[in-house]
C-alpha cells in the first residue's frame, strides 16, 4: 500500500531531499508539498492524505501548531516530524506526533518512521470500518455501536464502557481502546477516562485547575486531569 504524503517545509532543498529518500524506499506517493502552515492546510484540503511530514520552525505558525490542529480533524492524518532541532520532541509527541527525525535524514531511520505510519493508517482504517465494539455483559459477548458509549473507564488492564442505559466489560485495555476509537470523536480527558465529546454537556472548572464533565445520559461526573485541560479545551472550541 503507498502511503499519500504531504511535504510541509519552508525551504525548498529540504523538500527535494525528502522526497529524494521517500522515492528510494518506494512506499510513498507525495501529492503535494507546501512552505508553509497556511499553505499545507490548503494543500490538504485538496490532496487527503495518510501522513504529514512536518518540519517545526516555519513562517506565520509553526509545525507543532499544525499538529496540534490536525487532531481535531475527525480523521487526521498521521504526523511525522522532520526538523533540524532535537529539542522538541517532547512536544512533538504531545501533539500525537507518530515519529520525530533529525536532519540530516538517514533512509534506514525514515524506513523505521513509514513502518510506524503503515500500523497507524492500518489501525485507523480498522476504528473507521468498526461501528461495533465487542463487550462482556452476565457472561454473554455483546456488540454495541461505537455511537452507544458515553465514555471509557480503565480498570488495571480491562476496561468498562458506559452507554446511556448500562455498563459493559471489556478485555481490551483502555489504551488499546483510545486506538481504536481514534477517529471516532473520542478524547483522553484522564488516564483512567476516554469520553465521548459529542455528549459533553457541562464542563465545571475545580479547584488545583482540573474540570469535571458532565455526559448526556450519565449521572456520575468524569474527571479531566490538569494536564489535559488545555488540549479538551481547544476540542471543545471553549
Amino acid at each position: 500500500m503507498l502511503l499519500k504524503a504531504i511535504i510541509v517545509d519552508d525551504e525548498a532543498p529540504a523538500r527535494s531531499e525528502l522526497r529524494f529518500l521517500l522515492s528510494e524506499l518506494n512506499q510513498t506517493e507525495v501529492v503535494a508539498e507546501a512552505a508553509s502552515v497556511r499553505e499545507a492546510i490548503e494543500k490538504l484540503k485538496e490532496y487527503p492524505c495518510d501522513v504529514m511530514f512536518l518540519d517545526i520552525n516555519m513562517p506565520e505558525a509553526t509545525g507543532l501548531q499544525l499538529a496540534e490542529a490536525l487532531q481535531h480533524l475527525k480523521y487526521p492524518p498521521a504526523v511525522v516530524f522532520v526538523t533540524a532541532y532535537s529539542e522538541f520532541a517532547l512536544d512533538a509527541f504531545k501533539v500525537n506526533a507518530i515519529d520525530y527525525l533529525v536532519k540530516p535524514v538517514e533512509t534506514e531511520r525514515l524506513a523505521q518512521a513509514l513502518a510506524r505510519v503503515h500500523e497507524h493508517v492500518l489501525l485507523h482504517a480498522k476504528a473507521q470500518r468498526a461501528e461495533r465494539i465487542p463487550v462482556e455483559k452476565g457472561g454473554k459477548k455483546i456488540l454495541i455501536n461505537i455511537d452507544q458509549i458515553r465514555y471509557v473507564m480503565a480498570r488495571d488492564d480491562y476496561a468498562y464502557l458506559q452507554t446511556a442505559t448500562d455498563r459493559f466489560f471489556s478485555t481490551v485495555s483502555l489504551a488499546q481502546l483510545e486506538k481504536t476509537l481514534d477517529g471516532h470523536g473520542f478524547f483522553r480527558v484522564h488516564r483512567g477516562y476516554l469520553v465521548n465529546l459529542q455528549l459533553v454537556r457541562e464542563v465545571e472548572s475545580q479547584s488545583g485547575g482540573t474540570l469535571l464533565l458532565t455526559l448526556d445520559g450519565v449521572e456520575e461526573k468524569i474527571p479531566v486531569s490538569r494536564r489535559r485541560v488545555s488540549s479538551l479545551k481547544k476540542a471543545l472550541g471553549l
